[in-house]
């Protein structure tokens, strides 16, 4: 069992950071090639391509003044409607940021994905903010073996005790894991998480859309790990772990319930950050468990949820980069 190094493993790392990088889209729309195996995203009947980007920026531009006036320190790059890129507003699938310095990419499933990584934008977190970058870890040659694992997306990352919790899947390949597990010092718990499509137990693209993991607490849809063993090792780790578990169901998660991020203001004030759909969601007794932890903080994303298929937590790439 992995409880046996918790302690040994046990780093100085932050669980959240107050300071976050968002991309705004320029050519928002629901994408193609990533409809095949995520079922979260809906045809909207009725909008066009413009129309669904509008609606997609106002909703963007919304969320990202809720943060600000929370006290989150949101550093806000604008997409190109050159190279065509309709998800970039997702960008923890393609990056993340590390308190060593070091930035890691990752091979994606979507060839229209791949289009979002921009290493421009690591210069201007250093040049202009003050970040400190050591060194670019790039996983994005598995794309030739078509093996794929798409970020924070991919994984649930409890950094303080430097566990990756994944869930297998056509974007989430084990031995690319495992290679990032023995790059950065992690521990891996896998497992198949499942959502009834057709009648059919199909896996779910992403973790991070049945499961968040806060400093003192998790939200994990534990009916979408059919596996007992799998979902006992899972509770297990999150218990050992010192993690409260606040389950949600099924429906819920359809409604991106399990889609959330826990982040903190400059002072250290945490937050839950869902959309209002995810808020609207869950019971009275849920709400009040999650606030013990952090305040809720939400905003309506209904257009980004449909056509996307991703929610409020696949906005934020969390920036834990030291500051020079």
């Amino acid at each position: 069992m992995l409880h046996t190094t918790f302690e040994k493993n046990k780093s100085m790392s932050k669980q959240i950071t107050s300071h976050i990088m968002m991309v705004r889209p320029a050519s928002f729309r629901m994408n193609e090639q990533t409809a095949v195996n995520n079922y979260y995203q809906r045809v909207l009947d009725g909008l066009k391509p413009e129309e669904a980007n509008a609606r997609a920026q106002q909703e963007f531009d919304t969320f990202v003044d809720k943060l600000r006036k929370a006290g989150v320190q949101v550093y806000v790059f604008q997409d190109d409607k050159n190279p065509d890129t309709p998800d970039s507003v997702f960008p923890n699938n393609w990056v993340s940021f590390h308190e060593d310095g070091r930035v890691a990419m990752y091979p994606m499933y979507a060839e229209n994905r791949r289009l979002e990584r921009r290493e421009e934008m690591f210069d201007i977190l250093a040049d202009d903010f003050g970040f400190g970058i050591t060194e670019i870890e790039d996983f994005t040659h598995f794309e030739d073996m078509g093996l794929y694992l798409e970020g924070t997306g991919s994984m649930i990352l409890d950094r303080e005790n430097r566990i990756a919790y994944a869930a297998i899947s056509e974007r989430t390949d084990p031995h690319v894991l495992e290679t990032f597990c023995d790059r950065f010092d992690y521990e891996k718990v896998m497992f198949t998480a499942n959502q009834t499509v057709n009648g059919a137990r199909l896996p779910i693209y992403h973790t991070n859309v049945m499961m968040c993991l806060g400093t003192g607490f998790s939200v994990v849809c534990m009916n979408a790990v059919d596996d007992p063993k799998d979902k006992q090792v899972l509770l297990q780790t999150l218990k050992d772990t010192g993690k409260k578990v606040i389950e949600i169901t099924e429906n819920q998660k359809e409604h991106f319930a399990g889609n959330m991020l826990n982040v903190a203001d400059a002072e250290g004030k945490e937050y839950c950050i869902m959309s209002e759909a995810a808020f609207k969601a869950l019971r009275p007794d849920q709400i009040q468990a999650i606030e013990k932890h952090a305040e809720i903080l939400y905003s309506s994303l209904d257009t980004i949820e449909a056509l996307g298929g991703g929610s409020a937590r696949c906005m934020m790439a969390e920036i834990f980069l030291p500051k020079n």
